[in-house]
């Protein structure tokens, strides 16, 4: 049971993560911190949070785990606001969807408070946000990575752990750098092809058409353009170096596909759609 949770910044994934908690029975009170103040009211009308509070510091004072949800770009702020405050059990946690900016921004942040911090990422999501589109079920089996510290103990890696298994989550662990390549390819990649798509086809004489006859294949592949922009901004700056050298080998194969096209080459574009389709269809069930 956790006795007091402070998630810092109420959207999608941490207004998620106390319904679950709270459905589970594993968590007594739970405080929300923001920037805004309507949606943290709302919050308490939802039933997410028990309270909220306008002060990093006076949320995760006397808080058993702290949860931060904000974009990678405050990260460092958030921590430097409870670095003073929070008592050495304490246990804090993120859910960035980087790891290596994360834990320059603890480093710095933290100081002397770092081994109470383990680096975590829950692989779910949706391109909707704010505290209303939180779910109970967003966690269930659902993958959970865990990169912990050198500085880390057993006792607090395995606090976080069991938060999210009481969630209906796994758990899985990578280092940092595994985790940020992957993460590129399989997250922020998708992410940035979606609006970039968006952003292209809006910029044709003719998009009023376009997007009035876009059916459902267009309408899938751009779900994620709808995602915070903020959010997807500060990933791209933190996972830099990975996301440049997948959009440059994405580029090649863009031309490849092209290069088909234009000599009229069937066997060649069969070749790459029929690979595709196989990796894709062999991989479905891991997605």
């Amino acid at each position: 049971m956790i006795n007091r949770l402070a998630i810092i910044g109420v959207g999608l994934i941490g207004s998620s993560l106390a319904l679950a908690l709270k459905k589970a029975k594993a968590v007594e009170h739970v405080v929300g911190c923001g920037r805004s103040q309507t949606n943290l009211q709302k919050g308490i009308q939802l039933g997410v949070i028990d309270s909220y509070c306008d002060s990093v510091a006076e949320a995760v004072k006397d808080a058993d785990v702290v949860v931060i949800a904000v974009p990678l770009g405050t990260m460092q702020s958030i921590f430097e606001q409870m670095s003073s405050v929070i008592s050495s059990d304490t246990v804090v946690t993120d859910v960035g969807s980087t790891k290596g900016s994360v834990i320059e921004a603890a480093r710095a942040g933290l100081g002397r408070r770092l081994n109470q911090f383990v680096p975590g990422h829950p692989i779910a999501g949706s391109e909707k946000s704010g505290v209303e589109a939180g779910t109970a079920e967003l966690y269930q089996n659902r993958k959970i990575i865990l990169t912990p510290l050198q500085e880390n103990t057993q006792l607090s890696i395995d606090k976080i752990s069991d938060m999210w298994q009481q969630c209906g989550a796994h758990i899985e662990y990578l280092s940092v750098i595994q985790h940020d390549k992957v993460l590129a390819a399989t997250s922020h990649l998708p992410h940035l092809l979606a609006f970039s798509m968006v952003n292209y086809l809006s910029g044709l004489n003719d998009h009023d058409e376009i997007f009035k006859y876009a059916a459902g294949g267009f309408r899938d592949f751009t779900r994620i353009a709808s995602s915070d922009s903020v959010m997807w901004r500060d990933v791209c700056l933190a996972n830099g170096d990975a996301l440049v050298e997948l959009i440059d080998g994405y580029k090649k194969e863009l031309d490849e596909v092209a290069e088909a096209i234009k000599h009229q080459d069937a066997e060649k574009l069969l070749e790459l759609f029929g690979k595709a389709k196989l990796e894709r269809d062999t991989l479905v069930g891991n997605c």
